[in-house]
């Protein structure tokens, strides 16, 4: 039996099954075809196979990913109890403001990966073993998932096996199945015999039989019609909520009433796909929804439809569609509520989406909505709008720097909806803008007041991510660094699996000396997104720290793989060979790192220092000179010009980068104040070096500098001046 995934290609699914089978056994095969259970058909079939499974066999996995588990199969809650609470969950559908990026949807699925891989490991037996079919018909979402499964899952514990036919497939995927899958052959299968027109409706339309398609299509309309009314009716007697995103709205927009049964079912599946966050499938079903919408006698609809295909468009990259969109509600409809909103949408665009971005154009976009919804005559709506277009205003605001009026909108807003809104409308809404305050009030330096804010929002939605990372990230901002690690570590176990919740964790982990700890949250991050470039220089860097150079270059290797020559990858490279004694290796990374980015000052600098250590200190001033030139005046690149200068022999320009560096924010002020000693010495200005060292000894007394600053060579450099008969001595030491 192979250890590796598989990859099955055929045209017809009976072969495909056939190789399948030949190729097994496996446990659980499924399709992905996205007409059943629209982006989550193969993900909502396996669910419901394997928590039941697992909670039998001990909940701990369960329970560890409850949240995300439920987040795609709720109707799973009713075997293994409910989620955790949330203010959107808990929150009307109606006053829903807050709505899940695709960013979540990915997270979710390295957590369903992490249930699986868990569940598949304290099995006793051969792995685990899945099979996936019909992923040509897969939506993006669901390949998505199956390109992280066969990328992350170890064959020899949960063997995967994708099979369809030839057409399209994600990059994501195709690179997936391209290096962790090896093909079987695929020869044709005898098969039953075919279906006829019912049943290639009662296959969901997903039936790849000819035959069975050609019998449906010569079905007299009316006939046709009646078929997927039926099945309709009967998949809506299932408790599968899967099925009202794929095969429910895909029957009834064919059934007999598509204007009336066909536009109400897919409108429910849309308000599913947007309160979960599927952007593809909302595209989907806005654009085929509008399609049966009369304009002018189903306007609401019309709008809706509409609008949210059009939110959709701006995570999927497709911005020109989205502002056609919204152009096209404004020329035909003149109702305040339409022109406000799209006013409120093409405002959010220009400043946040669009390039150029032109936050003038976007304020007069904000501006047109805040005048139009003052018109509102209910005064809670008319409320709950006005402060809803100020909260956009503050966005804008703040694109546009203006942080105090930013903040100024934030807070007044707050104001107002709590008094004029009963305590119990707009929730959700409210928490957005004690968010937006708070993260303004950090902008803005107000560091107290901003921690009591995602103080507040935390009591008040404890399991939302955004808030315990928006208070981590302020305490490491204080240096509270505790502080912060307390906040990673609840962000991690409250959110689905997302590489920056391991990466910032790391990151402080490492600045408090907790290298082990900091190792395992970048492998982690990793693990989840190889192709972290940030992630994974932080490793290498901290690898380097640590004295483990032959780890650091093997990270490095993975990481030039992935990305080709970057310069940052092959300057660490070169320090680890460095540190290694491969010296002409080294030399040999930094003039790559050079040739992919001639601007990199660490390659210069990185070289520099190699230069000088192998006996040339007029090559390494050159190096340095190179980096001054691009990067500027830099403290630490001038005190290690001046230490080249200084072995070169040209003492007085030594002198100069030295005193230069001296008076730079960041500059090491000991460090330097002694190797202008040193300069001074040697130019037959003895006294001057003394008083020079002095005053760096009076600075130190007076707890002026930092603590990490020793005098001893100070005070060293002092003895021997005394000893020389210079005067000054050591000030009575």
């Amino acid at each position: 039996m192979t250890t590796r995934h598989l990859r099955i290609t055929g045209a017809r699914s009976a072969d495909r099954r056939a190789a399948l089978e030949a190729a097994g056994p496996f446990e659980f095969t499924t399709t992905c075809h996205q007409w059943l259970r629209g982006p989550c058909t193969a993900l909502t079939a396996l669910l419901h196979r394997y928590v039941p499974e697992a909670w039998e066999a001990g909940p701990e996995p369960v329970e560890e990913h409850r949240a995300t588990l439920l987040y795609i199969v709720p109707e799973l809650a009713g075997r293994i109890g409910p989620p955790p609470p949330s203010l959107v969950n808990d929150t009307p559908h109606e006053e829903r403001t807050r709505y899940f990026a695709e960013r979540m949807i990915r997270a979710t699925h390295h957590g369903i990966i992490d249930f699986l891989l868990a569940h598949a490991r304290r099995r006793q037996g051969p792995p685990l073993t899945l099979a996936f079919d019909d992923v040509h018909a897969a939506s993006a979402t669901e390949q998505e998932f199956l390109a992280l499964l066969v990328r992350r899952a170890d064959p020899s514990v949960l063997r995967v096996a994708v099979a369809g036919a030839d057409g399209p497939m994600t990059a994501e995927l195709a690179d997936a199945v391209g290096k962790f899958t090896e093909s079987v052959p695929v020869t044709p299968a005898l098969v039953g015999p075919p279906l006829d027109a019912r049943g290639y409706v009662w296959s969901d339309c997903t039936s790849d039989d000819p035959e069975a398609y050609a019998d449906y299509r010569a079905l007299p309309d009316a006939v046709r019609a009646a078929l997927h009314d039926e099945r309709a009716a009967e998949l809506e007697t299932r408790p599968d909520r899967g099925l009202l995103l794929g095969a429910i709205p895909g029957h009834r927009e064919r059934g007999a009433d598509p204007h009336g049964a066909g536009r109400r079912a897919l409108r429910a599946a849309l308000e599913l796909c947007v309160a979960i966050g599927y952007s593809e499938a909302t595209a989907d079903l806005g654009m085929r929804g509008r399609a049966l919408c009369d304009p002018d006698a189903d306007a609401q609809d019309y709008c809706h439809f509409t609008a949210k295909a059009a939110s959709a468009l701006v995570p999927l990259g497709r911005l020109e569609e989205c502002v056609a969109l919204y152009r096209e509600l404004r020329r035909r409809y003149a109702t305040p509520r339409v022109q406000m909103s799209t006013s409120y949408a093409l405002a959010v665009l220009h400043t946040r989406f669009l390039e150029p971005r032109d936050h003038d154009l976007a304020l007069e976009h904000m501006n047109n909505a805040r005048a139009l919804a003052a018109l509102e005559p209910d005064p809670v709506l008319g409320a709950y709008y006005q402060v809803f277009q100020d909260n956009g205003l503050a966005l804008v605001e703040m694109h546009r720097g203006d942080l105090e009026r930013s903040h100024e909108l934030t807070a007044r807003g707050i104001e107002r909806l709590e008094r004029e809104l009963p305590p119990d409308r707009y929730v959700v809404h409210r928490s957005q803008l004690l968010h937006n305050r708070a993260r303004v009030r950090y902008a803005l330096g107000r560091l107290d007041e901003a921690y009591a804010d995602f103080t507040e929002l935390i009591a008040w939605d404890p399991y939302y991510v955004e808030y315990h990372v928006d208070r981590a990230n302020l305490c490491r901002r204080r240096s509270d660094l505790a502080g912060a690690l307390a906040g990673y570590d609840r962000a991690v176990e409250v959110s689905a699996p997302m590489p920056e919740l391991f990466h910032n964790r790391g990151d402080v982990r490492a600045e408090v000396g907790d290298v082990e700890g900091a190792l395992a949250d970048f492998a982690r991050a990793l693990e989840l997104e190889p192709d972290e470039l940030g992630t994974r220089l932080a490793r290498v860097a901290l690898l380097i720290e640590a004295d483990r150079p032959g780890e650091a270059l093997a990270d490095v290797h993975a990481g030039l793989a992935l990305h080709g020559d970057d310069s940052r990858l092959l300057c660490l490279a070169g320090l680890a060979q460095q540190a290694l004694g491969q010296l002409e290796l080294a030399r040999d990374a930094y003039d790559r790192a050079l040739s992919a980015d001639p601007t990199s000052v660490p390659a210069l600098t990185d070289r520099a220092v190699l230069t000088f250590e192998q006996g040339d200190p007029h090559g390494a001033v050159a190096d340095l000179t190179a980096a001054l030139a691009l990067g500027g005046e830099h403290p630490d690149v001038l005190y290690n010009r001046g230490f080249a200068l200084l072995a070169a022999g040209e003492t007085e320009q030594a002198l100069a980068d030295f005193t230069r560096a001296l008076a730079l924010p960041g500059a090491d002020f000991a460090g330097l104040l002694c190797r202008r000693a040193e300069c001074l010495t040697r130019l037959g200005e003895a006294r001057r070096a003394a008083d020079d060292l002095n005053g760096l000894l009076h600075l130190h007394d007076q707890g002026l500098l930092p603590p990490d600053a020793e005098p001893a060579e100070a005070l060293e450099m002092l003895e021997e001046l005394s000893a020389a008969g210079v005067g000054g001595g050591c000030d009575g030491r």
